[in-house]
């Protein structure tokens, strides 16, 4: 007779790991900092114009890092997309900064597309430095006072649900003040 038949133990323990690292980076990649002043920056848009920060102060901004070759950034681009389309009307605007070093590169990947976000170009890489990006995409939520809320980096389905509410929080904090 047979032993009976019991699964090797190591699929389970590695599933289990992966779970846990999943759960631990989708987590981790979302914090709450110590509000600070959001670095300016003035760049090119689509149509060549520059663009500022400033101009978005009274707002609250979603600022997202991302390139062509970010494997992550191809989901991401278009669910900010659809938050742009969703928040807008209630004083929201998201900015989306590309930072190929080739403008080819983005263009490429903008092919096709037409995004109601305002799409920003920095081949330089000199924002990405000033807002301290560690990984791509990297996003960051600006209240309507200009301050670094919220930041993020990477993205999963459960990033657009955070963005989502850490927005409403942005602006029901708006409203607040507003009142008083």
């Amino acid at each position: 007779m047979s032993p009976p038949f019991r699964p090797s133990p190591k699929p389970v323990l590695l599933g289990l790991l992966a779970a846990v690292l999943a759960f631990g980076l989708a987590h981790a990649a979302e914090a709450v900092v110590k509000p600070r002043p959001a670095p300016a920056f003035s760049l090119k848009d689509t149509a060549g114009q520059s663009r500022t920060l400033a101009e978005f102060r009274g707002r609250v901004v979603l600022v997202d890092f991302w390139a062509s070759w970010c494997a992550p950034c191809k989901a991401s681009f278009p669910a900010l997309d659809s938050l742009q389309e969703e928040f807008r009307g209630d004083g929201v605007e998201v900015v989306a900064i590309n930072v190929d070093e080739d403008p080819k590169n983005a263009a490429s990947f903008l092919a096709g597309r037409s995004p109601s976000m305002t799409v920003l170009f920095d081949p330089k890489g000199v924002s990405p430095q000033d807002f301290k990006v560690e990984g791509m995409p990297s996003s960051f939520l600006i209240d309507r006072e200009g301050q670094v809320r919220f930041e993020h980096t990477g993205f999963t389905e459960r990033t657009k649900f955070e963005f989502r509410r850490e927005i409403e929080i942005l602006l029901k904090e708006s409203l607040t003040h507003a009142q008083k």
